[in-house]
């Protein structure tokens, strides 16, 4: 086999993010135009360049708003671009989605608003029901990011502290017809997930966000203001807009890019390259750590006994992990999980992996992963580093920034989640 390894890597990681680009998918998915005015709104990551393709390819007049992440924008010309916090919100989200709600309230039945949604919405567009301030909603949001939550736990519990999540934007727009295109991020592709749904009827309730606030002991976290938090989710005005909502009857929803179709494309890129593919799943979840050792425990078989699938080949997967933090380390489910990676496979020759995300953040770190070899430990041992004790700490940037085997896009300004890929030789 003579390909690089750290350079075919990469190469199918690029490939997954390329099917993913805004540009590609957005065309064909526009409305017809309206009567009356197209009104553009939208958030997450990948919602300026979504917004930049709808102006290329649109004919007639438009206005609207979009919120990004800071470092995602893309200019337009008749579209505003905002920016604010993630993965927590900001002053920045509360102005940007009460902007938001200001310009959806005025739309009337001839109109059309057009709702550009991908994974950050949730922190970028985040006003808190009037319970919660910007800085609760921050403390609660930080505190669900850390305690192992899934996301849509997570989304669950916005859902019901906001007033824009959960379907209330279209509700807001009505009587106006929406219609909602989508970039995927979370495991199943769950349209009312993502970005905690702005536009999508919820199914979750008021006890589920309670639920979850128990189960995860968010109810007893010290830097939370627990009494705001259960007054809003005891409030029954804060109960989501439900599917039988009049606010839907019109709206149309739209998946244009999934982590499925990322990961079909680096493995047409593979199979092109004489590496056979195995796709594992596109929606995996758990504990970074613990899928490492799974994930490590299949490579190995395939090494030693070529079960499911021969060598060379190269195993594929998405989804999002957790990390529970317990450390003061810089956190990142994709560097996390490749330094588990490491320690289970113990230096097994022929195996190498990236992990990477796809939206170029891991974690807050501007790195979107890395890259492990058979002698990522050791030459971490050579320099010293104190392998177990930055797992503890949830610090395993700081192992790859040493050894110079970061994977460093920038924002790629789009997001359909976490891509893995284990290269077996």
């Amino acid at each position: 086999m003579s390909i690089n390894p750290r350079e075919f890597l990469i190469q199918l990681f690029e490939e997954a993010v390329a099917a993913a680009d805004p540009g590609l998918r957005i065309p064909a998915y526009l409305p017809d135009p309206p009567k009356g005015k197209l009104l553009v709104v939208g958030a997450g990551k990948a919602s300026a360049r979504m917004a930049k393709a709808v102006e290329m390819n649109w004919s007639g007049p438009l206005s609207g708003l979009v919120a990004t992440r800071y470092g995602h924008t893309v200019p337009c010309e008749h579209i505003k671009i905002v920016e604010a916090s993630h993965p927590t919100p900001d002053s920045a989200s509360a102005i940007a989605a009460g902007t938001l709600l200001g310009l959806v309230s005025e739309l009337g039945k001839k109109d059309h608003c057009l709702a550009l949604i991908s994974g950050g919405g949730s922190s970028i567009l985040s006003a808190p029901s009037r319970e919660l301030s910007i800085k609760d909603k921050r403390e609660i949001t930080s505190a669900l990011l850390t305690c192992g939550a899934a996301i849509d736990e997570i989304n669950c519990v916005r859902k019901h502290i906001s007033l824009i999540k959960g379907g209330r934007l279209t509700a807001v727009a009505a009587p106006a017809q929406v219609t909602t295109l989508i970039i995927s991020d979370v495991p199943g592709d769950d349209p009312s997930t993502i970005a905690s749904g702005p536009t999508v009827a919820d199914s979750t309730t008021l006890h589920d966000a309670r639920d979850i606030i128990s189960k995860y002991k968010i109810d007893t976290h010290p830097d939370v203001n627990v009494d705001a938090l259960m007054r809003a989710l005891n409030n029954p005005g804060n109960e989501t807009p439900k599917p039988n909502h009049p606010g839907f009857e019109n709206g149309s929803v739209h998946l244009i890019a999934t982590p499925q179709q990322s990961l079909e494309a680096a493995a047409s890129l593979s199979q092109k390259l004489g590496v056979a593919p195995f796709i594992l799943g596109n929606a995996i979840q758990g504990e970074a750590r613990e899928v490492a050792k799974v994930m490590a425990g299949i490579a190995l078989q395939v090494r030693q006994y070529h079960q499911p699938i021969a060598p060379p080949c190269i195993l594929l997967s998405g989804g999002e992990t957790t990390v529970t933090v317990q450390g003061e380390g810089r956190g990142g489910r994709n560097v996390e999980f490749l330094l588990n990676l490491a320690v289970a496979l113990n230096g097994a020759t022929d195996i190498y992996a990236i992990s990477a995300d796809t939206d170029g953040i891991d974690g807050i770190e501007d790195i979107a992963g890395a890259v492990i070899t058979p002698d990522s430990l050791i030459r971490g041992q050579h320099l010293g580093l104190p392998i177990q004790s930055i797992l503890e700490k949830n610090d395993a940037h700081s192992f790859f920034e040493a050894l110079d085997d970061h994977v460093v896009t920038g924002p790629t300004l789009t997001n359909v989640n976490d891509f893995r890929a284990i290269l077996i030789r």
